[in-house]
């Protein structure tokens, strides 16, 4: 009998990606701190936030594998965050527009008491010129307050896009499944 393994995340999306695996898991809403370091890197911050999130419900659930995940989008060398209502998505799509953003996401799969398995996926996205009628129809469709670049690339957003260069198609949607179930392979998890 597997352990129990645990999500560090009430994302909605992550909970269904995992949920393509078919094992059985429960979620956990991991208490951490979120602020970037000074001069820390998005990826370095995408890293250390997955590690953080598994290692803070793993403390409480020691028997448990926990999985935690976090992405981080990166323009221009910054993160950027989640939209938080329509003005802030009409801004970062206007300043998108025709660019390239980088969606770095961390994942570690960790017991408390055994090393972080850990990896790190990055999904470059170049969005196509857009004008202004074309951002705000589509942040009054989908409404992505809530998704760092403000857009959902398994819905509408994807018609924003020239290309998605990425090893793994899940990870832009926040839990990249390749390197998931090959952590959770490591971890003694019985996957195809």
């Amino acid at each position: 009998m597997p352990s129990p393994l645990i999500l560090a995340s009430t994302s909605v999306y992550r909970r269904e990606l995992l949920g393509r695996l078919g094992l059985a898991f429960d979620t956990a809403r991991p208490q951490t701190d979120e602020t970037p370091l000074p001069g820390e890197a998005p990826a370095a911050l995408a890293a250390r936030l997955a590690v953080a999130k598994a290692a803070a419900v793993a403390a409480q659930q020691p028997q448990a594998w926990v999985i935690g995940s976090d992405q981080v989008a990166e323009f221009d060398g910054r993160p950027i965050g989640k939209p938080g209502g329509r003005d802030g998505a009409l801004a970062q799509l206007q300043a998108m527009s025709g660019r390239e953003v980088r969606f770095l996401t961390g994942l570690c799969v960790l017991r408390h008491g055994r090393p972080a398995l850990t990896a790190l996926d990055t999904t470059t996205v170049r969005f196509r010129e857009l004008d202004a009628a074309e951002i705000a129809r589509y942040v009054d469709a989908e409404q992505p307050y809530d998704c760092a670049g403000s857009f959902k690339s398994e819905g509408l957003g994807i018609a924003l896009f020239e290309a998605i260069e990425s090893s793994d198609p899940t990870a832009l949607i926040g839990l990249p499944l390749i390197a998931t179930a090959r952590l959770l392979r490591q971890a003694g998890y019985a996957l195809p």
